[in-house]
Formats: C-alpha cells, structure tokens, sequence
C-alpha cells in the first residue's frame, strides 16, 4: 500500500509516534510518506526518503510558556513574538491562516501520492481533506473530548471530533484501555457519541517490558517548545540546584551537546536516545511536564513522578497520574520542594503503584496492534 502519515506539530510526541511506526510498516514491504512542518519535519528527513513540508500550526508562546488570552486572539488574527532562538520579533500568522496554508499544501500532496491510507496524528485538518478525497484514514490521538481543565471557549474537541473525526475508518488512541487510561481526562466521555464504535485502545506504542535499574538520582528531561522549556526550568533549577540528591536535567536542545554540574545537580543540553534511557532507568524518581510520551517511559521504566503540567493537555495526564497514585502535581517551587519530601517520605508506596501500573501496560503492544489494523483497512 501507498501510505501517507501527517503529524501535528504540537510538542514532539506525535512525530515521536509515527516514526517508528512508520519504519514498521516500511519493513512490511509498504510505500511510506509524510508530510509536516516545523521540526517534525525536520525530524522525518532524518528518518525517511519521502517528507514533505507543510505549514505548522501553533499556539502563541513565547518564554513564559503558552499565553491562553493572545492564543484565542491569535485564533483569528496574526500578532507579533519575540522569537528567543533568532533574537527577533517575528509575525505570527492566525491559525485560521495557518489551517487555509496546511490545507492546500495536504490537497497538493494527496494528489500527487495518491494514497491507498492516510494516517494522521494529531492532524485534524488531514482527515478533512481524505474525507474530501475519498481516501481512508487513521486517525491516532490521546486528546479527543476533553473534560478537564478546558474553558468552554477553548473546549473545541468535541466540535471536531463530531464532524471530522468520526469520518475516520479508525481511531487509534495509544494508551492504556480504562480505567487505567493516562490521557483519560483528555480523551474525554465518549459513550454515546458518533464514533465510539471507530476507538480502539492499542496501548503504548513503546515496549513497556519492566526493565530494572537502580536509585541513584532525579532525572528531570525537559522538552517542548522554546516556552514550555524556559517556564519548567524557572520552577526546576532553583530547587534542584540545592537539593542534596544528585539531579540529572535535559535541557531538550537538539544538536547541541554541552554540559555544566552545579553541586549535586547535572545539566546536560542534550542526551542521546542511550544516554536518557540510562537517566530513566537508574532514576529513584523523574519530574517532567506530563507529556503522554514522557508519561509511559516513566510506567516503562516503573518511576515515581512528579509533574510540573505547562499545558491543559499535560495538567490532564498529571492528575490521572496522581489518581493513580503514581505522581504527584505542582505549579511553583514551593510545591515542588513539598512534593520532594513527601515522595522521599512515602517512596516505597508510590513504588508499588507505578509497578502495578506497570504490570497493567506491558500486557499491550500497541505498535503492533496499529500496524494490523492499518493493513486490515
């Protein structure tokens, strides 16, 4: 089959999906190709032949992370940011504009590939356009019909999910089934709606076989856009810069390979894919933003959490962590510093939980699930 794989460009896990996925089905003899902008595409060229770009579609962020007030004006109209990469200010356009752009470079691409399967992740604007083209499609996500966090002008899940996702063949969600579900706030209730049928629980797309290591340090990884970076650490460095346990933190910069300890805590720019899962493995606990990717390497690799959400999505991943009784959620430093006691005073409690979650998510393979569902359509 000729498959076409688009990816939102919102954080890195959607691309951090369809990458390995992709490779699988190569090897099973298919036509890959993918289509993206910004640094998933950027990622894909590593990766593949056949990439093309296309417009990204982003909320309005800068240093202090995602600004909710300038994204629902930038909805529709174009504003200015301070890019802290180029040192300069820049225009961003309207995600309005941005959607018109994507969608005429996805028509473009879709007739000249002609897929027999279109499989996005995250890209609702790509399944409108294979509704228009008569092309099935696959659709993987872990945010749906949110029901969390989300005020009602922001809650458009359900909008779209009603009127484009259910044209889908497929919804693959890549999560554990209930009610052990970690994006389950951001999946939201589906009794009832128009593509309940479609949903299919595959589990993670990792291998989440137990793997043992030892106590030896905090690992805090650190990803996601230039804003989302730089509001973490605000809340990170000053804490574990005194902390009297050893700290390892990755700065997430890709490309760059710098280092620098300050007491007891370990700074790294970038760690290799070795490198992080070494930090992973033989941390006591891991403190990260929630991110659902970030989420199932800690249930991989059995760690305690604690989570510092910088998005509704994460803040929604964090409290069925803390539900589950795996993790726990803070806003500031002074949480933060609460949160590191309670974990060093209840560790072994908070162990056992994420070992039993563990036990639960390694029974799926959901790689291999979302393979076979794409060459049964």
């Amino acid at each position: 089959m000729r498959l076409l794989f688009t990816c939102s460009e919102l954080g890195l896990g959607h691309v951090s999906r369809i990458i390995p996925l992709g490779k699988r089905l190569k090897q099973a003899g298919h036509e890959v190709f993918f289509l993206s902008g910004g640094k998933p595409y950027d990622l894909l060229k590593k990766e593949f032949e056949f990439v093309y770009n296309c417009m990204p579609i982003s909320w309005y962020e800068n240093t202090s992370g995602i600004i909710i007030p300038a994204s629902i004006v930038n909805m529709v109209a174009p504003l200015p940011v301070f890019n802290s990469e180029t040192q300069k200010f820049e225009v961003k356009y309207s995600n309005a504009m941005e959607i018109i752009h994507r969608s005429y470079d996805l028509r473009a691409k879709m007739r000249d590939i002609n897929p027999d399967v279109l499989i996005a992740d995250g890209d609702i604007a790509a399944l409108r356009m294979a509704a228009k083209s008569a092309i099935p499609s696959v659709y993987i996500t872990n945010f749906l019909c949110p029901k969390y966090g989300l005020i009602q002008l922001l809650n458009f899940g359900k909008l779209l999910a009603d009127r484009y996702v259910k044209q889908t063949a497929k919804i693959v969600i890549p999560d554990n089934p209930p009610p052990y579900t970690i994006s389950d706030y951001n999946i939201g209730n589906l009794h009832g709606s128009s593509f309940e049928t479609k949903i299919e629980y595959v589990g993670a797309f990792m291998d989440t076989t137990p793997i043992q290591g030892i106590n030896e340090h905090i690992f805090a990884p650190v990803s996601g856009p230039i804003g989302t970076r730089s509001k973490i650490l605000k809340t990170l460095l000053p804490v574990l810069q005194k902390s009297s346990t050893k700290t390892i933190i990755s700065l997430g910069i890709p490309g760059k390979k710098t280092f620098v300890r300050i007491n007891n805590c370990e700074i790294h720019s970038w760690l290799s894919t070795a490198e992080r899962q070494a930090a992973m493995k033989n941390a006591k606990y891991v403190i990260f933003s929630g991110g659902h990717i970030t989420c199932f390497e800690t249930i991989k690799y059995a760690k305690p959490s604690i989570c510092i959400p910088t998005q509704l999505e994460q803040d929604g991943n964090a409290t069925k962590l803390c539900d589950l009784h795996c993790s726990f959620k803070v806003k500031n430093q002074k949480e933060l510093i609460k949160a590191m006691h309670e974990m060093d005073q209840n560790f072994q409690n908070y162990k056992k939980n994420i070992l039993g979650l563990n036990h639960f998510s390694s029974k799926f393979n959901g790689l291999d699930r979302t393979v076979e569902i794409i060459e049964n359509i």
